[in-house]
């Protein structure tokens, strides 16, 4: 099983680049993980956000291999303390056979086709990020998850 996080458009702060690749080579010592950018869109101007919504989501949709597991990170989705997270991935390891996609939307969201093909959705909070911020709070818990089932000490209750 391989985990990956899709993720429209690239992250330009300097400083978030450097921790989400810490976290992301951290968490390659414990599962196959991949992090693939799909660039943002361009001459967005003469697009509605509904236009520009069905346009990511043609391309997410295009990203996700047969057999993926696509997990939207999503404002409505489940929420979960560290611990529980990491006993749902765990539960995922057992049950996926293939990839393990999470999935950061671009600026409005997901397009109703992307909703349809995913298979679940979690909120990594009840309040609104950037969407480089979410990638780096989505790798620090990934980490956290991976740390929580190895019974190592980075995570304390």
């Amino acid at each position: 099983m391989k985990f990956a996080l899709l993720a429209i458009g690239r992250t330009v702060e300097k400083h978030y680049i450097s921790a989400i690749n810490d976290y992301a080579e951290r968490t390659k010592h414990y599962i196959p993980f991949d992090i693939e950018i799909i660039p943002e869109l361009k001459n967005t101007k003469n697009l509605s956000t509904e236009q520009q919504k069905e346009k990511e989501g043609e391309l997410i949709l295009k990203a996700l291999q047969p057999g993926d597991i696509a997990v939207l990170l999503d404002e409505h989705g489940k929420e979960f303390r560290s611990v529980e997270f990491a006993s749902w991935i765990e539960r995922k390891m057992h049950t996926v056979s293939k990839r393990l996609v999470f999935i950061i939307g671009g600026p409005y969201g997901f397009a109703p086709s992307v909703y349809q093909a995913a298979q679940e959705k979690i909120s990594l909070s009840k309040m609104t990020f950037s969407h480089q911020m979410v990638r780096l709070i989505f790798m620090e818990q990934l980490y956290r998850a991976m740390t929580i089932l190895s019974n190592e000490p980075y995570h304390h209750e």
